[in-house]
């Protein structure tokens, strides 16, 4: 099958009557959107969302963003609460309804019965003149001129309306809230973005070697020891007191620049002046201290005592690179 001659000139019309339909929202956002924020905030039940067809592909999205962002948040698809899931909506959660036209069969199925059981409804609906619009106790008027669909039919602008909708409402919330950054990591705990606000250097180096020569070791003792360790680097201690850091391009280096290294130790060749960091700080830290300074490893100290090694591997393994 041949790509249209005119691919470009469709996908940008198609993206510009997508942009006017979102931007149509900024007169649409009134006193009821206000209540509606006011309302969910003051809810000691859940956010029960809604819908059938694309609507209710929106209201998982929607449901997800409100969960990760501190709003409780339940799907409900509106064909299957008919038939049995209206045993999800508790006395003090609240229904937001989705739907372009506002008068599917199964949305003038379900609002009676949520009337009845004294929900209070929330309608997102394309069509203020609709069942939904007429019957919700307060409305958000997701209407756009038409779909991005040459026939105007396929769900497009309306489902993009929906779902800015949709972010436009948990921004406001979380906002309202004063939602962290250590509260969207309590909620993102197993993701890399979770990981970047909460995984500190002493959650990684822990599980390393701590490798360390005294500054007259020999070069044999030094490449063991980083051998052994598998890190890449060595640390060099005066007893408690760190005089510098070996690393394998040290070694490297230093077989390019002597003939004979049988005479050399561990201070001959270490960097006197090595980057650490404090166990306590975010790895993400470490990471940027480490693309800084275009190296693999950062000593660790705890209270200015050495620690460990953390590791540029410990990093990618986590998934925080």
């Amino acid at each position: 099958m041949e790509a249209p001659l005119n691919v470009l000139e469709t996908a940008k019309r198609t993206l510009q009557i997508e942009l006017d339909g979102v931007s149509g929202l900024l007169s649409k956002l009134n006193n009821d959107f206000t209540v509606i924020i006011e309302t969910i905030l003051q809810l000691r039940g859940r956010v029960i969302v809604t819908g059938v067809g694309k609507s209710a592909i929106i209201a998982q999205k929607i449901v997800a963003t409100f969960n990760s962002t501190g709003t409780p948040s339940v799907f409900m698809h509106a064909a299957d609460a008919i038939h049995g899931d209206l045993g999800i909506i508790q006395d003090e959660d609240l229904v937001i309804c989705i739907s372009k036209s506002g008068n599917t069969p199964e949305i003038k199925v379900l609002v009676p019965l949520l009337k009845l059981a004294g929900s209070k409804l929330i309608g997102m609906v394309g069509d203020l003149n609709s069942y939904l619009a007429h019957n919700a106790d307060l409305v958000l008027d997701t209407t756009v001129e038409k779909e991005a669909c040459p026939l105007n039919l396929a769900p497009t602008s309306s489902t993009t309306a929906q779902i800015v909708m949709g972010d436009i409402m948990a921004v406001c919330l979380l906002e309202s809230r004063g939602f962290s950054r250590s509260d969207f990591a309590r909620y993102h705990p197993g993701g890399t973005l979770g990981k970047r606000l909460y995984l500190k250097v002493s959650d990684l180096y822990i599980n390393n070697e701590k490798p360390s020569v005294r500054p007259d070791a020999s070069i044999k003792e030094v490449i063991i020891e980083i051998t052994k360790n598998r890190l890449g680097a060595v640390t060099v201690l005066r007893g408690e007191d760190i005089c510098g850091i070996i690393t394998d391009g040290d070694i490297r280096r230093m077989m390019e620049k002597y003939d004979s290294v049988g005479h050399l130790q561990a201070q001959d060749i270490m960097y006197s002046a090595p980057r650490t960091i404090e166990s306590e700080e975010l790895a993400v830290n470490a990471l940027a201290m480490m693309r800084a300074n275009n190296i693999t490893q950062l000593i660790v100290l705890e209270a200015g005592i050495y620690k460990g090694i953390i590791h540029l591997h410990d990093l990618l393994r986590e998934g925080i690179i």
